[in-house]
Order: C-alpha cells, then sequence, then structure tokens
C-alpha cells in the first residue's frame, strides 16, 4: 500500500435488502459480510464510496 494517508473502516450494517448498487460499494471497498474491517487509502473515490454507504459502514481510524 502506498504511504500515503489510510482509513479504516468496519461494515456495521447487512447488506440484505439493499439496492445493489450499494451492495456493488461494499464489494468494491472490500467488504461482504458484518463486522469486516479493511484500511483502504484515503482517496476522494474511497471517500465517495464511504459516504454513499455512510449508514452500512463506520470509520475506524484515519492515518
Amino acid at each position: 500500500m502506498a504511504k500515503g494517508k489510510t482509513v479504516t473502516v468496519r461494515q456495521t450494517g447487512s447488506p440484505l435488502r439493499r439496492p445493489k448498487d450499494q451492495r456493488a460499494t461494499l464489494v468494491g471497498l472490500g467488504l461482504n459480510k458484518m463486522q469486516r474491517v479493511r484500511t483502504l487509502e484515503d482517496t476522494p473515490s474511497v471517500r465517495g464510496m464511504i459516504a454513499k454507504v455512510s449508514h452500512l459502514v463506520t470509520i475506524v481510524e484515519e492515518k
């Protein structure tokens, strides 16, 4: 991973009964099961994906 800033997100909501685009966004973030945690590069595209499913994820930490 690049030496830039990172953001760690945890999936807290279920993708069941959600629109396909929200499920696809979770998969794009590397999240598909409850309580799964991923550390991602802090880029505008990742921030946009997090904002789109903000009701399903929480930001654990930012570095």
